[in-house]
């Protein structure tokens, strides 16, 4: 059952990709997927798998497609103008297992489309697990802790939109094309970070979107082998993940980076991570996320926290710095100059960060000061600064773990 629902997941944006672009009526065609993609998984555990399964989604969503658009046309009595409107050939599927000529991967294509800026974050973010990634609304909504009806609200709005404003279904001209894909490894990273770290809610780690996201992110990657910044994002989310296991005990508490059990850190990740990122930074011009990646191999291949290359980790920073200054680098930064110049060079840093508002009423760069004041041997303020933190915070492991640290220190 798990390998049929592998499979289909892999299947969903190819099949959509090659409907939306014969039929262009986005909406329309992401129902009838979802339909078959549900067929499939009750017909293909008892009947076994057929000999082409994506011709088998791709006809039978094709058909559901084609009755929709046949009983829009009777009902508005347009059947001659609409037909002149749908691609020659449209209304003739081909039987199960003989899938037509030149239907490619689409996946590319389906991601910038749910990833086009005229949709809000949150709109991409769910059109993409949904249509791209095949998740069912109930399972976007659990993931991003919201009724499911809200998601079903807003992947509707999503599509409607698309439809409303008459997105075509093409590649984005070349000029446009590299804004296009970062928007694209944004919405991945987003969805990765979420996984990884949950905003809320009483887990810390969603192993389904963190698998998502680098599902997606070896997509991207086997369409685009040359891209340096998919490759290094691919190798960041790699060299992240590796240390998932490590990341918590059997009760689900948070365990830091410097105390996880390093034997537990997945060594095959690590080392496709570095392999990736390492000839990225070698053939491609340098980018955020390969800088990102080699900041994160550098910790992933130290045999002990006390053996980290510290200087090599701020350098790093410091050229990411360069390229992309945003406040969570700067923060990160920080943590980094306090590790090799000392806390009190670390803490001076956090109070230029004070006054940046999109950090107000963020828990980590309170965390952070937390954890600068402990190593600077300043329990109190450790302490204050570590309750605040969990004030702040809506992610209940992450309350937990800075509570039992200002408890520790009280």
């Amino acid at each position: 059952m798990r390998e049929v629902e592998t499979l289909l997941r892999e299947l969903a944006p190819q099949v959509l990709g090659t409907l939306v672009r014969r039929y262009e009526q986005f909406d329309t065609c992401e129902d009838a997927v979802q339909e078959a993609l549900l067929d499939a998984s009750v017909q293909w555990p008892e009947q076994g798998l057929p000999d082409n399964p994506r011709a088998w989604l791709t006809t039978v969503a094709a058909r559901r497609v084609i009755d929709h658009i046949r009983s829009e046309h009777a009902r508005r009595r347009r059947e001659e103008s609409a037909a002149v409107s749908v691609p020659a050939g449209a209304f003739v599927i081909a039987p199960p297992g003989e899938e037509p000529a030149g239907d490619s991967d689409d996946t590319l294509t389906l991601l910038f489309l749910c990833c086009h800026p005229s949709l809000s974050a949150p709109s991409q973010l769910a059109l993409t697990l949904r249509a791209v990634g095949g998740l069912t609304t109930a399972q976007i909504a659990s993931a991003f802790l919201v009724p499911e009806a809200t998601m079903a609200q807003r992947i509707s709005r999503a599509k409607q939109r698309i439809k409303a404003s008459g997105l075509e279904f093409r590649m984005p001209p070349q000029d446009e094309r590299a804004e296009r894909l970062r928007v694209v490894l944004h919405v991945l990273y987003l969805i990765f970070n979420e996984g990884y770290a949950a905003t809320s809610g009483p887990e810390l780690l969603r192993a389904d979107l963190t698998a998502e996201a680098i599902r997606l992110a070896r997509a991207v990657h086997r369409l685009l082998p040359d891209d340096g910044q998919v490759a290094g994002l691919l190798a960041l989310m790699l060299l992240t993940e590796a240390r998932r296991q490590a990341r918590t005990d059997r009760d689900g508490r948070l365990i830091p980076l410097a105390e996880q059990d390093r034997r537990l850190w997945s060594r095959p990740l690590i080392e496709e991570g570095v392999e990736l990122v390492s000839k990225a930074l070698a053939t491609s011009p340098v980018g955020p996320y390969q800088l990102q990646a080699a900041i994160a191999a550098v910790h992933d291949e130290a045999p002990a926290a006390d053996e980290t290359d510290w200087p090599q980790i701020l350098a790093l920073y410091e050229v990411l710095l360069g390229i992309e200054d945003n406040p969570m680098a700067r923060l990160n930064h920080a943590v980094a100059v306090a590790m090799v110049r000392g806390p009190r060079a670390g803490l001076a840093l956090l109070d230029e960060l004070a006054a940046d508002e999109r950090l107000a009423r963020h828990h980590r760069p309170v965390a952070v000061r937390a954890h600068l004041l402990e190593l600077a041997g300043d329990a109190a303020g450790a302490v204050a600064a570590y309750q605040e933190a969990a004030r702040l915070t809506t992610s209940l492991p992450e309350r937990r773990y800075l509570e039992e640290r200002a408890a520790a220190l009280a």
